[in-house]
């Protein structure tokens, strides 16, 4: 965790050096355009400005969520083992074909949006029926319980 603070912290003050560089040379390479506001190329400027306040704010959250945690983790230790960092994430169906359903649903949707309307209702009710087929998967037939 320390090292993803200082990580994000240094990308914050690289992203902040780079907003001032390009800004700067924005400003040094287009003296014939008159005032100095129109001499900036405001899209990249602002975007790596917001970027650098991007990193500074996952910076200081992960840092408030490492405080708030208390101890270190077994990622900052040298001599953690693997299957420490391995908590039970879930149960997951490797056979499941549902999430094939749910994507092809969303294409449907997509597709709908970019090409004609007539095709939203189609991939929603493929949706509904993914989702409600994904949910109660555990409930009926070979793997119920």
């Amino acid at each position: 965790m320390k090292t993803n603070i200082n990580l994000w912290w240094v990308l914050t003050w690289f992203f902040f050096a780079v907003f001032i560089t390009y800004t700067v040379w924005n400003l040094v390479a287009h003296t014939d355009q008159g005032v100095w506001w129109h001499r900036i190329e405001w899209v990249g400027s602002t975007a790596l400005l917001f970027t650098g306040f991007m990193g500074a704010m996952i910076a200081f959250y992960v840092s408030r969520v490492h405080k708030a945690q208390g101890g270190e983790l077994p990622e900052d230790s040298l001599t953690a083992d693997i299957d420490d960092g391995d908590p039970e994430v879930g149960e997951f169906s490797p056979w499941s074909w549902w999430p094939l359903v749910l994507a092809f649903a969303a294409s449907v949707f997509i597709i709908g949006l970019a090409v004609g309307q007539f095709l939203l209702p189609i991939g929603f009710a493929i949706f509904i029926v993914a989702i409600v087929g994904w949910v109660y998967e555990y409930y009926r037939g070979y793997f119920a319980r």
